[in-house]
């Protein structure tokens, strides 16, 4: 689960397997565009890295327009800005996207590349949350490599994590 910043706010023990270069990444606190755009790690596991990258920073605008006083959105925003001449130049663009459904491509260090559909559904008691369900279809290779990465993930359980996912906090703005 991610709110609207992307922060990372929880996930099970398959969605932590697959996401294992961002959880190991040392760009913190846990956000998906922060590994996306400060962690060279995210060019060889996201394989449509532009398109991620296009994506993410649409989305962000998105959340930029509808909650101009979230101060942890305009650090980020800064952050990235000034740390990421790619975002820079995204950001400055004004694209908006916003996709609910569609393909990640990615390349897990474990089990190689993934062609995973998804879903985002936003959980309508709590505002900017998004739960994020990956599927592949049975039998395909992708199919096969999250049964084997399901496998990989109930060996790592046992393992202590060192990180934890970021925690949620509302946003602060005016009358609320």
């Amino acid at each position: 689960m991610r709110n609207a910043r992307h922060d990372v706010l929880s996930t099970n023990h398959l969605g932590r397997a697959l996401y294992s270069p961002l959880m190991e990444s040392p760009a913190r606190p846990l956000n998906t565009a922060r590994f996306l755009f400060l962690d060279p790690a995210s060019r060889s596991f996201f394989r449509d890295w532009e398109r991620s990258a296009d994506d993410v920073t649409g989305m962000l605008r998105i959340e930029a327009g509808r909650h101009p006083y979230d101060r942890d959105l305009s650090a980020l925003i800064g952050e990235l800005s000034t740390r990421s001449e790619e975002f820079a130049v995204r950001w400055a663009r004004h694209d908006v996207r916003f996709h609910r459904t569609g393909t990640k491509r990615l390349h897990h260090p474990v089990v190689g590349d993934l062609d995973l559909d998804y879903l985002a559904m936003d959980l309508a008691e709590q505002d900017g949350l998004r739960l994020m369900v990956y599927t592949a279809p049975p039998g395909s290779p992708s199919a096969d490599a999250l049964a084997m990465l399901a496998a990989w993930a109930a060996t790592e359980q046992s393992v202590p994590q060192d990180s934890e996912p970021a925690q949620p906090r509302t946003s602060e703005r005016p009358g609320r």
